[in-house]
């Protein structure tokens, strides 16, 4: 599910000057709180102002950098949907899709008109179905027109030949966030909030109120005998635990109740001989619910994610349950984004491609690729460096790491080719209509894939996206045009709040090629054990200490899982160090500081604590300790910071404070 929200016009100008960085650097203290030390808490004094005082929108469920540059995008997304509306361009062209497909989700009454019309074929479907069998063939339908029951099936290059790319079957097909809240004590309030709103919708849908309860309770029992044959989030991190091609022959083996010749040939897949099934455990579990629960249930199972699947394309009764589940209850939010918001969101999420060729034309200038990669080259220096002098690795681990530094590929901005949308057919009818129509192209697109090369220029997020990744497959990290604003990247600002801002995430994507998951994968993106025993032990010590710092944070009680999050934790510690290295090198003689004027250096560590200033409702901030791999802003910042005497000296933090772990205590990997 995607989550968006608004902020007003005068609002949304005042908050994104109020981050905007200027030449001289002293935006970084207008958020400063002095009543707070740095060596106590840095990111309550760098950042603490704006805690204080900034309000979380109602339409968010958490506020800061981030969601306020995506509120910056989301205003430039309804723009280009609103000149590519505006248009009188036919024919498939980039324009006529995004334009008519915005159009039609802006129909409202026309949306109100059409009800569930749009989707009555495949409730039709559903109604018909009388044998397990029935039922395991229509799962392959709903999956061939982009709708993830029962499991999650996806292209992927294979983990050990990255010249290719397979079919991969992964656990899926649940409505909750994770397998805990099915399982765990502490989710069963969200447990019966999801029962509730499950009912709902199908009583939306037609359903008399107790059956709706009935086929709720269905639904409640097959998601949670699938949530039992799930991985944890932690074990979903270790590459190796999570590979499994198995023949077609193997596949039936596992769970021989069900036909996969049959699947495969829904998906337009007769001849794939081998498939990664990246948990066996839950195609167990998968193949034993369709034996042995009944078809009715499968079909309150069926009915439901259906309607969960096409929710935001529905009537306003739908998008409003929807909102009251996915955002009240689940993250706190308190309010429904406006329906401009939501559709352009949306179009963003269903033909990306399509509107980044436009975004990029109108925001984007090629110039300022240029010096992004400048950036990027002298990060990658400073990495080179460390790796060459690393103290803990030895020679040979240390030659193919270097190896993979080397070959990794940066993408800045956007693809040097767009995708193709010749064969997606968008009118102003009916949004329900279009939306399917998209996601079936869009599964059919990730489909066709398999058996061929990867596409070295695809990406894997869009051009106006504010965010970055590492492509552990691929080797490469990227960064969307999107990311690249203030004030993680101002070309008129000063040198030091670029590199504790885009220079420290470029540091931590590139990290994310040797974290505890990365490492596992050699420079051309295969899964292959390439550390010596030694180096392989040294990093594995190191990364325990790591694991123990982040494992004694808590929030409302909730422990951090210093395993699930050990990925990010490494890469952010790595990422400071190798930005503050290329700062350090670029900066190389210059002039002394002025008495009572910002270092360099604590213009660095300044700029990457606004980077990640953030606040959050309870509600999201203890869904994110309990499944994301992403800590929570405040020990992002002062985990990392605490491990680094750079930072210990820019603010002349004191040996026994809070921001300055012990020697023995300290971590140094990157």
């Amino acid at each position: 599910m995607l989550k968006w929200a608004l902020l007003g016009a005068a609002a949304l100008a005042v908050a994104v000057s109020g981050l905007a960085a200027d030449d001289a650097g002293s935006g970084l203290t207008a958020n400063i709180d002095p009543s707070v030390s740095p060596a106590v808490d840095f990111f309550h004094y760098a950042d603490g102002l704006w805690l204080k005082t900034a309000k979380i929108p109602g339409d968010q469920s958490w506020w800061g950098t981030v969601p306020i540059l995506r509120e910056a995008e989301a205003d430039k997304l309804r723009i280009v949907c609103e000149r590519a509306s505006a248009s009188t361009g036919s024919g498939q062209t980039v324009d006529q899709i995004v334009g008519d497909l915005y159009a039609s989700g802006m129909d409202a009454d026309q949306i109100a008109q059409s009800g569930l019309a749009p989707l009555q074929f495949e409730f039709d479907r559903i109604d018909a179905l009388e044998t397990p069998q029935q039922v395991w063939s229509e799962i392959g339908h709903l999956q061939s027109i982009g709708v993830p029951v029962g499991f999650d099936f996806a292209s992927e290059i294979d983990p050990r030949d990255s010249g290719r790319v397979i079919a991969s079957l992964a656990q899926g097909g649940m409505g909750l966030p994770s397998r805990r809240y099915y399982l765990d004590a502490d989710g069963a309030s969200l447990r019966q909030k999801y029962a509730g709103h499950v009912a709902r919708m199908l009583g939306l849908a037609g359903a008399s109120s107790d059956h709706a309860a009935q086929q709720a309770a269905a639904v409640a029992r097959i998601e949670t005998a699938l949530a039992q044959g799930s991985l944890t989030e932690a074990e979903l991190r270790d590459p190796d635990r999570t590979y499994h091609p198995l023949s077609r022959a193997q596949l039936q083996a596992l769970a021989p109740n069900l036909d996969w010749d049959g699947l495969l040939a829904a998906l337009d897949l007769p001849d794939v001989s081998r498939i990664d099934v990246r948990e066996p455990g839950f195609v167990r579990a998968l193949g034993r619910q369709i034996a042995e629960a009944p078809v009715a249930d499968w079909q309150a199972y069926l009915r439901w994610h259906v309607l969960h699947a096409f929710a935001r394309a529905l009537p306003d009764p739908y998008v409003a349950e929807n909102f009251a589940f996915y955002g009240q209850a689940l993250t706190g939010a308190r309010r429904l984004a406006p329906r401009w918001h939501r559709i352009a969101l949306d179009v963003d999420a269903l033909v990306g491609d399509a509107v980044g060729q436009l975004y990029v034309a109108a925001y984007f200038p090629p110039e300022a690729r240029a010096r992004v990669q400048t950036l990027a080259a002298q990060v990658r220096a400073a990495f080179r460096d460390r790796l060459a002098h690393v103290e803990w690795m030895d020679e040979p681990t240390r030659a193919r790491a270097l190896a993979k530094l080397d070959a990794m590929r940066v993408k800045i901005g956007y693809p040097d080719h767009w995708r193709d949308y010749s064969g997606l057919m968008i009118d102003r009818g009916a949004y329900a209509a279009n939306v399917l129509k998209a996601m079936a192209f869009n599964a059919r697109y990730d489909r066709g894939k398999i058996g061929r090369p990867p596409n070295p220029d695809e990406w894997s997020m869009t051009p106006e996206t504010v965010n970055a990744y590492y492509s552990r497959n691929r080797n490469e990290i990227v960064f969307p045009a999107g990311y690249l604003q203030p004030p993680l990247f101002d070309p008129r600002a000063d040198p030091a709040v670029n590199y504790g801002g885009i220079g420290a995430v470029m540091g931590h994507e590139m990290t994310h090629g040797f974290d505890d998951q990365g490492r596992k994968f050699n420079a051309r993106g295969e899964l292959e054990d390439w550390w010596s025993a030694q180096s392989a032990a040294q990093f594995q010590a190191r990364a325990e200490v790591i694991y123990r710092q982040f494992d004694a944070y808590e929030v409302a009680g909730v422990h951090l899982n210093g395993r699930l999050t050990a990925g990010e934790n490494i890469a952010d510690l790595g990422g400071l160090k190798l930005a503050y290295a290329a700062m350090e090198t670029a900066l190389a003689g210059r002039e002394k500081t002025p008495p009572g004027a910002l270092t360099p250096e604590q213009k660095f560590f300044l700029s990457y604590a606004r980077a990640r200033m953030a606040k959050y409702r309870m509600a999201e901030l203890l869904l994110l300790v309990k499944t994301n791999p992403h800590p929570p802003a405040q020990f992002r910042v002062n985990g990392p910071l605490s491990n680094l005497d750079a930072f210990a000296a820019a603010f002349a933090v004191p040996e026994g404070s809070p921001m300055r772990r012990p020697p023995a205590d300290q971590v140094s990997l990157w």
